[in-house]
């Protein structure tokens, strides 16, 4: 939470944001923060997404140069963090920028104890250095991602840019709201390799997304190799929609995304939806049918027709297998069981399954995680349940996930028709879906995910989740299109103090990404309602 002492701060980076709003508007005067006339402009600190808790601007800016220094604490999460912003900013400024221990001044990534928590820092810049500083790695990770959106654009290309590189002058002081800042990335519907899921995460450490849910398992293909039932890969994840030839991750390729994700502070999350969305284990393994006859593969996208057989005993050996695999290959705290969609299912099955289900992800050391419909169960102690309805979703719907909530079940929020990033943004979208109807970048921001569900308790609300599914997505191209910008804005509802939400501000600070995008190669939709800044 923002402090009393903070409140003063924010009402100050609340009138700079305006100011900003106009200048960025009409390119007529200089913006809050940048430095005296005749200097070159500096990005205000108030510029940043996701928007900090605190900004204080103010003192002379920080110039990198080619004798600037990235100095660290003597530890190995320092030395990597030192080593990642070298890496970040050499190709750019052309700089050696050298990583050390030693000396004052520079760029310095310091941990030490304060009021951080585990996500947060502070960012001091003045003429003489720029200094991170946090209490965990974390923390730091997400203060250099700040730092990056206070250089200049250019310094996300891969080649030598002119510069100047200033980062303005002044204090962020920074906490997320949620501990929850998530993005689901579909690759059961359509196949993404290891690289593309790498250049996702990036993507989302930029905005400090901190969970990555990967939906691994659907009807249409099974995408990890299962040991104990080896066809699940080998058959079940031979194919994707449209007909494609699918492919699945080997564990090293999966232990090596979770690898990746952890140097850029994401916890991977990964989902074995069931009791229905399993035709690709139906196929892959009869005996998993109550009717012993295992189902084509299937490469369409009609959902609810398949269904695990809730009274054999061999389809609990089954869930017990994959979920002790995939447990074992998951350093993270929670593996997600889906539980959407179970049309096939009777609500009787459903309770039993989930009662089944449940103790067995306990037994492995994992916390469950369902869709909201695990609540017509009984969601098992300390469980996530994650809303994906709709605004228009049966008030009785509603009633029962909020009565989850209020007897301790946990909340992550994903409303499709807010943050669901398959939905199109209107009717002349190229890509995605609109089932839940067009999702335009204004509506996936405005609205307060702590007040959202009638009835929940905001301390229920663990944090949001911008899932993506991919039944139109084939390429990193396609799932940059649908992400960006709104992906942004999903981040900013989960990370930034609810005070600082504003639409007419936050539209500003988000046309400021258009060219970092540009320079980072992201091809996002140029939303009319946000004032992008011309080509």
């Amino acid at each position: 939470m923002v402090r009393q002492r903070h409140r003063t701060t924010r009402l100050l980076g609340s009138l700079l944001l305006v100011a900003t709003a106009s200048a960025f508007a009409v390119g007529a005067t200089p913006a809050a923060g940048s430095p005296a006339a005749g200097t070159p402009p500096t990005t205000p600190l108030d510029r940043v997404v996701p928007a900090p808790a605190s900004v204080t601007p103010g003192g002379s800016p920080y110039r990198i140069t080619r004798d600037t220094h990235i100095r660290v604490d003597d530890s190995s999460e320092a030395r990597d963090l030192g080593a990642y912003l070298a890496r970040l900013l050499r190709p750019s400024t052309g700089y050696p920028l050298p990583v050390t221990t030693q000396g004052d001044g520079g760029i310095r990534l310091r941990l030490a104890k304060g009021p951080f928590g585990a996500e947060g820092y502070r960012l001091d810049s003045g003429a003489k250095g720029v200094t991170v500083t946090a209490t965990r790695p974390a923390g730091l990770f997400h203060g250099v991602q700040t730092l990056r959106q206070l250089l200049p654009a250019a310094v996300e290309k891969d080649t030598a840019q002119p510069g100047p590189w200033l980062v303005a002058g002044g204090t962020i002081q920074d906490t997320p709201r949620y501990g929850w800042r998530g993005a689901m990335l579909d690759v059961s519907r359509h196949y993404f390799t290891v690289d593309q899921v790498k250049r996702y995460i990036d993507q989302l450490a930029l905005y400090k997304v901190n969970k990555l849910h990967l939906h691994l398992i659907d009807d249409q293909g099974w995408r990890i190799a299962i040991d104990s039932w080896p066809r699940l890969s080998t058959y079940g994840g031979s194919t994707q929609v449209g007909g494609g030839p699918g492919g699945s991750y080997t564990k090293a390729d999966y232990r090596e995304i979770v690898r990746y994700a952890a140097s850029r502070y994401l916890e991977v999350v990964p989902e074995m939806d069931m009791p229905g969305h399993t035709n690709a284990a139906l196929a892959s393994y009869a005996d998993l049918n109550c009717d012993g006859v295992a189902p084509p593969l299937y490469t369409g996208t009609d959902v609810g027709f398949s269904s695990l057989c809730v009274s054999k005993e061999i389809t609990y050996d089954f869930v017990d297998d994959v979920i002790r695999e995939l447990a074992a290959l998951t350093p993270g705290r929670y593996l997600h069981i889906g539980g959407d969609e179970a049309h096939s299912t009777s609500h009787e099955d459903y309770v039993t399954f989930m009662d089944r289900v449940q103790p067995i992800v306990a037994k492995y050391g994992k916390t469950v995680v369902g869709w909201h419909q695990l609540t017509g169960a009984t969601p098992a102690k300390g469980a996530l349940a994650q809303y994906w309805g709709l605004d228009s979703t049966s008030a009785a719907e509603k009633a029962q996930v909020a009565k989850a909530a209020q007897n301790g079940t946990g909340l992550i929020l994903s409303p499709a028709d807010r943050i669901y990033l398959d939905m199109k943004y209107d009717e002349d979208t190229p890509l995605g879906l609109s089932w839940a109807g067009y999702v335009d970048v204004k509506r996936s921001y405005d609205w307060d995910p702590g007040a959202y569900l009638p009835g929940a308790p905001a301390e229920a609300v663990r944090g949001v989740e911008a899932p993506m599914w991919t039944e139109t997505l084939v390429t990193s191209a396609d799932l940059e299109y649908m992400a960006f910008p709104r992906l942004a804005g999903v981040a900013e509802l989960g990370w930034s103090p609810a005070a600082t939400h504003d639409w007419g501000t936050y539209k500003v600070r988000l046309a400021a990404q258009g060219p970092r995008w540009d320079a980072l190669g992201i091809g996002y939709h140029r939303a009319p309602e946000v004032p992008w800044p011309a080509r």
